[in-house]
Formats: structure tokens, sequence, C-alpha cells
């Protein structure tokens, strides 16, 4: 079991901010958190340290790289067995058409979500990566027509304190 972090109201402004733009410097990040730019550094450091902050990542617009359709694949998988299911991730995790990856329980074993051309790289993709593999008992398709981002992940609120700001959090 992973060690708890104790995140107070200053270190989950913080993590709001910085799901939010990623970029923002850390004069600004203190002045919005309220705290010195040095405080601020020594926080964000903390955060990562203790892995509450795992990483930094840029975000592409599909459609502008030219993979203008996007789509969920249900896959089920069988048999299931960790000798077939090892290759069949890498080679999913391989594919430049791959977004995500999700291992499920339920009648479907993994959600991949894709990004391809058209309507006929999506059928070449599910034929030629996904049906032709023995392992691939079934794929369901589901093209996205939407997507909207959410609010920036914070950790529930304390139970004795619910939705209040100046209670600190837990993250195990």
């Amino acid at each position: 079991m992973s060690e708890s972090v104790v995140l107070d109201p200053v270190d989950l402004q913080i993590l709001s901010l910085l799901q939010n733009d990623a970029r923002t410097t850390y004069r600004d990040l203190a002045a919005q958190a309220g705290v010195a730019p040095s405080t601020c550094l020594d926080r964000v450091a903390r955060l990562r340290r203790s892995g509450v902050i795992l990483g930094h990542r840029l975000r592409l617009d599909p459609a502008k790289l030219g993979r203008g359709l996007e789509a969920f694949l249900s896959v089920q998988v069988r048999p299931h067995r960790r000798e077939l299911i090892g290759p069949f991730v890498e080679r999913i995790r391989a594919l430049p058409e791959s977004r995500a990856l999700f291992h499920l329980t339920g009648p479907d074993d993994y959600l991949v979500h894709v990004a391809v051309t058209g309507t006929a790289d999506l059928q070449r993709l599910v034929i030629d990566e996904f049906t032709s593999q023995r392992e691939v008992a079934r794929v369901e398709t589901r093209l996205i027509f939407q997507q909207w981002d959410c609010g920036p992940l914070l950790p529930p609120a304390a139970p004795d304190h619910p939705g209040t700001k100046d209670s600190g959090s837990v993250i195990r």
C-alpha cells in the first residue's frame, strides 16, 4: 500500500489550477493560490515526489492531424489468459490509431479509444488489427460524436467536512 499524502487547501488549489493549465508559471500559480512563489515551487516539487502529480502531457486535436473520426472499441478476448493478453495489449498500444486502452470487468475485456481518418480506416482497423487476431472473440464499435473535458480531479471531501475547503484531504 502506498504512503498517504495529506493535502491542504493550498495543495488542492495548486492541483486544480495545474489541471486547468499545466503551463501556468510558478509566479502566476503562487498568486492565484495565495502563497509565495518559492512556497509554490516547494509544494509542486513535494506533490511530484509523493506521486500525486504523475507528469505533464500535451493534448492534440486528432481532427487537425487528419484523424477526424474517434471511436470506442469494446473487445472481448477468448480465452482470457495472461499468455494471450500480454501480447494483445502490447500490439494494441503500438497501433498509431490507439489513444487509450482500458482493461475492464464485465462482458467486454477491453475498451480501446481510437482516432482514425474516416469510416473506411475504422473498418480496416477493426478487421485487420482486431478481428483477424485469434484471441479476439468480438469487437463492438461506438462512434464518438463529441467529447467534453470535466473538472479537475481532486480527492473526495473529508467525511466530517463535506464540501469544505478548510480541511485537509488524504490521498493513499
